[in-house]
């Protein structure tokens, strides 16, 4: 049942492009995973949330998403989204991601965001994204967020007050990032 397709694939994990027809088994998970993601993170839980969150994650230059499923048996094991795309002189992102609740604790996200970093880094002639720089901002309270960035290698560069609108407040966020050279993943 492996998907074939990856567009990245790690030792335990592959990346490959969100599909309408995953709309079940994501939303199940989301659901599955709520405890875990609150009050964090809101991954649409109904397919009518769904197929709007993938069309915009794979139409368009301006967001990537990528499914980290597990190479053995093909589950869906969390999400890892570029949104925000600037090209130009920026070339910069802005990461968004979750595991879900199975696939917690199991190394399986800081695998599929190292698969990312190449993925994004990496010039737009290798099929990668041809970017400079990717950000992740980060609820200060959210401490498994901040030691998946920060084991990646991202840099804390400051905190933003306010910053985005979560959970029907104005959260800060602590805005970490990482550019192509201080990472070898692509070279």
């Amino acid at each position: 049942m492996t998907f074939s397709h990856y567009l990245r694939e790690g030792a335990h994990v592959g990346l490959r492009p969100f599909r309408t027809a995953d709309g079940p088994e994501f939303t199940a998970r989301a659901h599955e995973s709520r405890e875990l993601h609150r009050p964090w993170l809101f991954p649409p839980a109904t397919i009518e949330a769904y197929e709007p969150y993938a069309a915009r994650l794979t139409e368009g230059g301006s967001h990537a998403g990528f499914l980290v499923c597990e190479r053995e048996t093909g589950a869906i094991a969390g999400f890892v989204n570029v949104n925000n795309i600037v090209r130009g002189a920026f070339r910069c992102g802005a990461l968004g991601y979750g595991a879900f609740a199975h696939a917690a604790g199991r190394g399986l996200m800081r695998e599929a965001l190292g698969l990312v970093l190449v993925h994004a880094f990496a010039p737009e002639t290798a099929n990668g994204l041809g970017l400079h720089r990717l950000e992740a901002n980060v609820q200060p309270g959210n401490a498994a967020s901040i030691a998946l960035v920060r084991g990646a290698g991202f840099r804390l560069e400051g905190l933003s007050p306010d910053f985005l609108y979560v959970d029907g407040a104005w959260r800060d966020h602590e805005r970490w990032a990482v550019t192509a050279e201080m990472t070898n993943s692509f070279a």
